[in-house]
């Protein structure tokens, strides 16, 4: 089973820091083991940005910076809350399956 929805994915690189797309796949699946193709990625990154939840940078050559604005840090904040809480009542059900 895989966690890999690419918003929460590019949500939760971006909380480490600004990077443009390919900066983005490469850390993403250095900590989810997950690779985005770009067509996954640019969408994602397209309708978070229009959800607010990122914001592109200026181009630095041709590649493009991407911030986590604070509503979508909240937002990831929020999710991962409600995720380890939906985490800690499953691992706490399978503790008690002896």
């Amino acid at each position: 089973m895989k966690f890999d929805d690419p918003a929460v994915l590019i949500l939760s690189s971006l909380a480490g820091g600004d990077k443009h797309g390919y900066a983005l796949v490469k850390d993403i699946e250095a900590f989810a083991g997950v690779k985005l193709g770009p067509g996954t990625l640019y969408g994602a990154l397209t309708r978070l940005e229009q959800r607010g939840l990122i914001e592109a940078l200026a181009a630095e050559d041709r590649r493009r910076p991407y911030r986590l604005t604070g509503h979508g840090a909240a937002a990831l904040h929020t999710y991962l809350q409600h995720a380890r809480d939906v985490a800690q009542v499953g691992l706490g059900r399978l503790a008690g399956q002896t």
